[in-house]
């Protein structure tokens, strides 16, 4: 029991008399030691700084009139002394001038005491102190906590960011190729996410030899929770396991056939509400483009209209708007039929780039967007996504976007193109 006392007991405070006055030093040293303080004395402030620069005193008393440094001028030089914890001072004077009152506290003083010094007002001088300096070592020690907990946190933020890069290396695997050839037809997929993660989606897949389906999504939302969900979405539109795309009719043997677009959104928004159920839903635009003949079927699902691009240099809107995916159950879509010309291309893409902002807080917006695409119509494939990309950079003013930028690119060329 001895032990467990000897290690929970405070040290005893380290108080500093300064004092030209022999008999002022062992007065005040007798009454510090009766209280606990383990006294040191110094006839002149020169002495006294030189022990303050080698011991912590907790406590300084100190006369005001002295040979060499005064009192005030010590207490200067005290508190420009490096050290760890606060020390308290004490003046001892018989000055009681307002001026001379306020060059103590200006040279750094925390209290005063006149002189003869009276034993009870000495204590309760002490006793002030004693509570400054709890309070100072209290907020030390929650200062270290905070410190510790913080360096805790840097370490957990630190492991959180080189997985949330490996997630962002892995959810721009999902778009494997960014641009691809099919003859007929070509297309091209840009995928910026504003983070390390993000809830856009983009990607195409075959539904037959001459069949082929592309789609633009955004996850409502930012950050893990959207990148997720898109990563999931990626699954069920995935060309490597058609087996479980929506967008297929199975048989016996694998795909046979493809769902219309608007009966694939149905089953994309039953699979969220009923299956997922999840808080999140998406927008979208999918559609199934035959590569022999032009014809695109599509559904806008809550999704910016899809901008065509004629063959003549003619930019115009396509797409009836409809409902996000995964917010009313039983909702319906209705088909889009296009007819596209050789050289007519098609692009599909996110609100990122309609709401993207400038400096001055201005939306660049359908008819903004419209104007970047025509400055980019003599530009084909990856090289038009590319100088679109570059567009908005210098239209926001920097690289780092607000928003998931994603588009889709299809061209198509014509039949007899091989």
């Amino acid at each position: 029991m001895a032990a467990v006392q000897q290690e929970t007991e405070q040290p005893r405070r380290r108080a500093l008399v300064v004092d030209d006055s022999r008999a002022q030093r062992l007065l005040l040293r007798v009454a510090l030691a009766r209280w606990g303080y383990d006294v040191t004395e110094a006839a002149s402030a020169d002495a006294a700084l030189d022990l303050c620069r080698s011991t912590a005193f907790d406590i300084v008393l100190s006369d005001w009139v002295m040979p060499g440094l005064s009192g005030p001028e010590f207490c200067r030089a005290f508190r420009a002394l490096p050290r760890e914890g606060y020390g308290y001072f004490i003046l001892l004077t018989s000055k009681s001038d307002k001026d001379e009152v306020a060059e103590g506290l200006d040279a750094g003083a925390d209290d005063f005491l006149s002189k003869p010094v009276d034993p009870g007002e000495l204590r309760a001088r002490m006793q002030a102190g004693e509570r400054l300096l709890s309070m100072q070592r209290e907020l030390q020690d929650k200062n270290r906590l905070l410190g510790a907990a913080l360096a805790e946190l840097q370490g957990v933020y630190d492991t959180l960011d080189r997985d949330l890069i490996e997630a962002r290396k892995l959810q721009q695997s999902l778009v494997r190729d960014r641009h691809h050839d099919f003859g007929p037809a070509a297309v091209s997929l840009l995928l910026r996410p504003s983070g390390h993660v993000g809830g856009d989606l983009v990607g195409y897949f075959p539904l037959s030899h001459r069949r082929l389906a592309f789609f633009s999504i955004d996850v409502s939302g930012h950050g893990v929770a959207s990148a997720m969900m898109a990563a999931r979405l990626a699954g069920m539109l995935s060309a490597s396991a058609p087996d479980a795309n929506i967008a297929l009719v199975v048989g016996g043997d694998g795909p046979v056939d493809a769902w219309p677009p608007e009966i694939v959104a149905a089953r994309l928004n039953r699979m969220v509400i009923e299956v997922m159920q999840v808080e999140q839903y998406f927008t979208c635009v999918y559609a199934d483009a035959d590569l022999a003949t032009g014809r695109v079927a599509l559904v806008q699902a809550g999704h910016p209209h899809p901008l065509l691009l004629s063959a003549d240099g003619a930019v115009r809107l396509v797409g009836q708007g409809g409902l996000p995916i995964g917010l009313v159950p039983r909702g319906t879509w209705d088909r889009v039929n296009l007819q596209l010309a050789p050289g007519d291309r098609l692009l599909l893409m996110t609100d990122g780039l309609t709401e993207c902002r400038d400096a001055a807080g201005r939306e660049l917006g359908e008819d903004g967007l419209a104007d970047l695409v025509r400055r980019n119509l003599p530009l084909r494939a990856e090289a038009f996504l590319d100088s679109l990309q570059w567009d908005l950079e210098r239209f926001a003013g920097s690289a780092d976007f607000a928003d998931d930028v994603s588009a889709v690119l299809f061209d198509w060329r014509g039949s007899d193109q091989r």
